[in-house]
């Protein structure tokens, strides 16, 4: 029985790291100043969403587990630019009626450079422009009984970001939307499809603890085999995380989950999430 190649799209793609919770919303970091994230996910599921949209059951009483990490790091790098990048780490099990599977390693990473445009004009507005792209690292392998790391070919994408601070109330509106461009995996020549994807994020805070809700997700185009489309082969996601943080050491620790709701040929199921925030340097 083939593993699901669902599977590592949610590990090592399911995860566009969130704005941290900042009243500073979109603000490019200063030269020198920065901040980290440590955030781990875990989703224990037996369902999936089908090529038609329909939550149904893993074949052959299929389970995926999924303990993914991720490592993310920004920096301001000259006035106006930043940087950032991301790491992860996945342990990913498929178990079904034929066999028990786990992989685990390093997944693919990410890199961006973020600029915001309108300040070197000094137009003091809270609107930038990322790009980046995927590297593939993790552990890929054509053998379809293998659970892979990653999916083994480059993404290129580009986003617009904008977002707004009510100070002096403590809440603020952040988000972005963009553009994936995926390139056809040498090894499997399968092909994603490229993806529209979006984000947005409402945050704040009531006393000493932290709050946060977002709704991301992303509509993929129809992928191909070989060069051939498949119309059935189309992945999409939509889905929402809610969380709570409280100031721990020099940093916040936040607990929270996610929610799917609607997809394509994607795992279904919540995740838990947990994850720790600090920054350096000026604000």
């Amino acid at each position: 029985m083939a593993v699901p190649t669902a599977l590592v799209a949610w590990a090592v793609g399911g995860g566009i790291v969130g704005t941290p919770t900042r009243l500073e919303a979109q603000w490019v970091e200063a030269p020198g100043a920065g901040w980290s994230a440590l955030a781990v996910y875990r989703q224990d599921t037996r369902e999936r969403y089908g090529s038609d949209g329909e939550v149904r059951e893993f074949f052959a009483e299929g389970r995926a587990v999924t303990t993914s990490s991720f490592l993310t790091v920004a920096l301001g790098l000259v006035p106006g630019v930043d940087g950032w990048s991301q790491f992860s780490f996945h342990r990913l099990r498929y178990d079904d009626l034929l066999e028990n599977r786990t992989s685990t390693g390093f997944g693919d990473m990410r890199f961006w450079l973020r600029a915001a445009p309108l300040q070197w004009l000094g137009i003091e507005l809270p609107v930038a422009v990322r790009a980046g792209v995927k590297v593939p690292a993790g552990e890929f392998d054509v053998n379809t009984d293998v659970v892979p790391l990653g999916d083994g070919q480059r993404d290129w994408e580009v986003m617009a970001e904008a977002g707004h601070s009510f100070w002096p109330r403590s809440l603020y509106l952040s988000g972005w939307a963009g553009y994936r461009w995926r390139e056809e995996n040498p090894e499997s020549q399968k092909d994603f499809g490229n993806e529209f994807f979006y984000f947005l994020q409402v945050g704040g805070r009531v006393g000493p603890v932290g709050w946060k809700a977002a709704l991301d997700g992303w509509n993929g185009a129809s992928g191909t085999t070989e060069g051939i489309a498949v119309p059935s082969f189309q992945r999409d996601l939509v889905q929402i995380q809610s969380s709570l943080g409280l100031d721990v050491g020099p940093g916040q620790l936040e607990l929270g989950a996610r929610f799917a709701l609607g997809g394509r040929n994607l795992p279904a199921g919540p995740a838990l999430m947990v994850q720790y925030f600090a920054r350096w340097g000026e604000p």
